[in-house]
């Protein structure tokens, strides 16, 4: 990856790092709900190239932006997610969608869902994305009316939800309302199994059922059940409305539409892996981000007033919000930005060597695990000024001390970026543009008055943040 001397090069096992117990390794050194928290502790104390252990796997710990974004880069070819994560998925009768595919499959499966996800084609779902935050606005209106405490953190998820459900799958499920999303809930049980399993020193399932593993059991056979039938019904759509086809009508439909085409390389199981993935990606990345963001304005007043002068100067009536109005919320972007720097809702990226390479000066042998943590060079004074501190004009043309975007890298670097970055910012400045110019803020915040401790599931998210209007 670098030009170094042989002659210099470490050992993962040379490095410096937390004292391993004997035959777990570091983990009874981690607590799970935390572990961002504790490598990013074990990062500030060991450098930026350091050695932990899971039993007795031996991985690098690597938190240099520099080195995490050559990492990132080289994929698909010199890195890729762990293959225990995939090993999981498999035996747990998952589909592989964009998130675990790798080589061939992976490339032709992004070429599908890039499609899908395009600017264009989301932009032709903008209308049903204005409904689902018109539904929200009048959720928290009754709510403000009665006095009522809001749970932001569930309020936002329902949100992304019912989004993802509906330009996803041309599904109206009304979740803000108190509909029930029966496949979500099944993801709730699904998504923690497999980053649990990945991360245990044995695999007990394989031998033993517990009452939670038939639990799981039970769940990702509803899960694949209601996939297959978004699937059968929307290719009962395309047959029956066949113009469908050249401009289909949600993410679903132009996913089947793109893996139709003579030498996609798609069938419908990587279309129902990606259906999967979509539905992770609509309700935790985004919503978490959102609720870290509004919570960071409310403690920014300063910022807050500047993003709500610029929604009422760009985007005054939600009733009437257009994709060029959303487009044009530049501070409010910025915010964004911001808030993932802070608060990033992936803090770290494990990956797996494919073949023997370099990161910085250490030497990583074909099948070592390589750990890459998000969050330390973006919260560092050495290359943010200010670090610290909630600035989201840093983030603008023309700032005085811009922000090198290759700090902060929330959806990921190089070809594997996440491609469904323009309809998550997109979300994101819908429903806070919604927010500010239809509510006076009266509290975001916890119940006690403390700031929101950080809870690393699947993805990182605020614990306990409540608001009224």
């Amino acid at each position: 990856m670098y030009n170094t001397i042989a002659a210099e090069l470490r050992h993962i096992a040379d490095l410096p790092g937390p004292r391993p117990w004997p035959l777990a390794g570091n983990l009874p050194q981690i607590t799970p709900t935390r572990l961002h928290q504790d490598l990013e502790g074990w990062a500030k104390q060991y450098g930026p190239l350091f050695k932990i252990s899971f039993g007795r796997t031996q991985m690098l710990v690597v938190s240099s932006h520099e080195l995490v974004n050559a990492v990132l880069r080289d994929r698909p070819d010199g890195f890729r997610r762990p293959s225990i994560t995939a090993t999981v998925s498999d035996e747990m009768g998952g589909r592989p969608g964009l998130f675990l595919a790798e080589g061939t499959a992976w490339r032709d499966q992004r070429r599908m869902v890039m499609t899908a996800l395009a600017p264009h084609a989301v932009k032709a779902y903008f209308p049903s994305l204005v409904a689902v935050g018109l539904r929200l606005q009048q959720h928290w209106q009754r709510a403000a009316r009665e006095g009522r405490v809001i749970d932001l953190t569930e309020d936002l998820k329902r949100f992304s939800v019912d989004v993802i459900a509906g330009l996803a799958f041309g599904s109206d499920v009304n979740t803000i309302d108190g509909g029930e999303d029966v496949i979500q809930r099944h993801m709730d049980i699904v998504l923690p199994a497999v980053a649990r399993r990945s991360m245990a020193l044995f695999p007990y399932w394989r031998y033993v059922r517990l009452p939670q593993d038939r639990q799981l059991d039970a769940s990702l056979l509803a899960l694949n059940q209601s996939i297959d039938g978004l699937i059968t019904i929307a290719r009962a759509r395309l047959a029956a409305e066949p113009e469908r086809r050249v401009r289909p009508a949600n993410l679903l439909e132009a996913m089947i539409c793109a893996a139709d085409e003579g030498g996609s390389g798609v069938d419908d199981v990587a279309v129902a892996g990606n259906v999967a993935t979509m539905l992770l990606a609509g309700e935790d990345t985004t919503s978490n981000t959102l609720a870290w963001m509004l919570y960071l304005l409310q403690q920014n007043p300063a910022a807050m007033q500047k993003a709500r002068e610029e929604v009422l100067r760009v985007a005054p009536d939600p009733r009437a919000f257009t994709i060029e109005q959303m487009d044009g919320l530049d501070y409010l972007d910025a915010c964004a930005q911001e808030a993932m720097r802070l608060k990033p809702v992936a803090p770290f990226i494990p990956m797996e060597a494919l073949r023997d390479s370099v990161v910085g000066d250490v030497q990583v042998p074909k099948g070592s695990l390589v750990w890459c943590v998000m969050r330390n060079d973006s919260v560092s004074n050495d290359f943010v000024a200010d670090a610290a501190d909630f600035h989201p004009e840093r983030w603008l043309a023309g700032a005085a001390q811009p922000m090198n975007k290759q700090v902060s890298m929330p959806f990921g670097a190089g070809v594997r970026t996440c491609p469904g970055r323009y309809l998550a910012l997109l979300e994101i400045k819908l429903a806070s543009a919604m927010l500010l110019s239809s509510f006076d803020i009266a509290s975001i915040g916890t119940a006690s008055g403390a700031e929101p401790q950080e809870l690393d599931g699947f993805t990182m998210s605020p614990i306990g943040l409540q608001m009224r209007l």
